[in-house]
């Protein structure tokens, strides 16, 4: 559930040896134990022992990693260690385990400065050299160690974070390993839940090893995971949404989706569709009014409102006070998807902004609006909560920065506007994050590479401002929304012969 930074796991770990007393050698040999225990469960089943090549570090994950190789060998299995550094200098824990592996007669050597390894008997290799306690670019003996590993083909099981790999960003120095299994001890780590690092971490396991949950709360983790029991407990999701028998179509909110335009119709389609999909009992669709006629019939379940556009089909012809009249007495608005751009479309967003007072949902360019005409931050508070969806680029327009800056950091460019801003931020993309003015921040598991084409915003948007209308809060409604998004997204993918076929029309009917 928790996702830490290195400092936090630092904090974490010195209150569980500190302040609640479990011994430091404890915590490294539970978490030795478990990365032998998945080591075993993912390739000890081949009927012979195998014969494991373990790098080890100077610091406390190299100390994890000879217990790793310890009970490796203890089941049957043959570890060979291969120190980065000179044994002599361990200190702490990791010196106690390097004495253990001694008294044992383990077999093992330094690696020489310039060596070429034979790697040929080895059927894997665990990478114990750098973790957490590392900052910046791998140096000294790990970079050739780390380069020689990737190049060998071999698999790789990485202890609690591939070397090379930063543990706060997900971004990927070079030389980084590749692993194809990490076990996170105690809690994943930022790192491993985004891109590009979590294409280095392979498949994540989080095994815990003894610290309480008590430590993560004292550190002050802010930052989830979005599965169970997180979506009942946290973002108060009813897995099976079963209804009550004596409820009507007004308890479960009225929402207006005001999206589409001449060019970009469709976008509104999807909008309204996925906010019924979500369950909503009431949408209504404004659009121009110029679209009525051809979007009559084309979802009969909502309520289509058409908007005086002078004959354009355009949202830069209506009347946003006119937009804003109908957004009263609604229980959230949904604003952006396909409205395109026009002169004077700042002071049209913000007359929606200081004239209605549901919650409300921003995206695709009315996002692009906002960056352009101050937002949030010059603007009044606004008596509903607020929902911005921008991809990477919208994101960086928002912040007046690069999609490149987003990108390298996109947990903190999301928080960051966040907490200025007082508004709910669902950065899209891999593994989406979703950031409230409170700090916490909640990381996507679902969806996958499929859902990349036009229109998969628009879904979500609608989802999202049905979630609003139903009463969830902006967070829980943004959280909830990415997950259910994805989720739909996967069940979509998996009925169709390939991912790439996948469209976002598709999506809401697997809500």
């Amino acid at each position: 559930m928790y996702v830490v930074t290195a400092e936090q796991m630092r904090r974490i770990d010195r209150d569980a040896i500190d302040a609640i007393g479990i011994p430091a050698l404890v915590l490294m040999e539970n978490a030795g134990r478990a990365v032998a225990e998945e080591i075993i469960c993912r390739w000890g089943g081949c009927g012979r022992a195998l014969r494991i090549l373990v790098l080890v570090g100077k610091g406390n994950n190299g100390g994890d990693g000879i217990v790793a190789a310890r009970h490796l060998q203890q089941e049957g299995h043959r570890p060979y260690l291969l120190f980065a550094d000179d044994p002599s200098q361990y200190r702490g824990e990791a010196e106690v385990q390097y004495r253990i592996a001694v008294k044992l007669g383990m077999e093992g050597r330094r690696f020489t400065e310039g060596e070429r390894l034979d790697m040929a008997g080895f059927d894997l290799v665990i990478d114990a050299l750098l973790g957490t306690g590392s900052t910046g670019a791998p140096r000294g003996t790990s970079v050739q160690l780390i380069a020689q590993v990737n190049a060998s083909g071999l698999p790789v099981a990485a202890v609690d974070l591939p070397s090379g790999l930063d543990a706060d960003t997900g971004q990927v120095h070079d030389p980084c390993i590749r692993a194809e299994l990490t076990v996170a001890l105690a809690y994943s780590k930022i790192g491993l839940e985004q891109y590009p690092g979590a294409a280095c971490a392979g498949d994540v396991v989080v095994r815990r090893i003894g610290i309480p949950a008590v430590a993560a709360e004292r550190a002050g983790v802010r930052t989830f995971r979005v599965q169970e029991p997180l979506l009942s407990e946290r973002l108060g999701y009813a897995r099976y949404r079963r209804r009550r028998p004596d409820s009507h179509k007004g308890t479960y909110g009225h929402v207006l989706v005001a999206a589409g335009s001449r060019p970009m119709s469709g976008a509104g389609l999807l909008s309204a569709t996925a906010a019924l999909r979500a369950g909503s009992g009431l949408v209504t669709w404004a659009l121009p009014d110029r679209l009525v006629d051809a979007m009559t019939g084309r979802l009969p379940e909502a309520m289509l409102r058409g908007l005086a556009d002078g004959g354009t089909g355009e949202w830069g012809a209506v009347d946003p006070h006119a937009l804003a009249k109908l957004a009263a007495g609604k229980d959230a608005l949904v604003f952006g998807p396909g409205a395109g751009r026009w002169e004077g479309d700042g002071p049209f967003l913000r007359t929606l902004w200081e004239e209605t007072g549901c919650p409300l949902v921003l995206d695709a360019d009315a996002l692009n609006m906002m960056g352009e005409a101050g937002g949030p931050a010059s603007w009044p508070k606004r008596e509903g909560e607020v929902v911005l969806t921008p991809h990477p680029g919208e994101m960086s327009r928002l912040l007046g920065g690069t999609t490149s800056e987003v990108q390298r950091d996109r947990v903190r460019a999301a928080a960051e506007y966040a907490s200025r801003c007082g508004v709910v931020v669902v950065l899209k993309g891999t593994r989406t994050v979703t950031a409230a003015p409170s700090g916490e921040v909640y990381l996507n598991p679902t969806g996958n590479p499929g859902m990349a084409t036009g229109g998969t915003g628009d879904v979500l948007a609608g989802i999202i401002g049905s979630l609003l209308g139903q009463g969830y809060t902006a967070v829980q409604a943004a959280a909830l929304g990415a997950y259910l998004h994805g989720a739909a997204g996967d069940r979509a993918a998996a009925g169709r012969a390939h991912e790439a076929s996948l469209a976002a029309g598709d999506i809401p009917d697997h809500l």
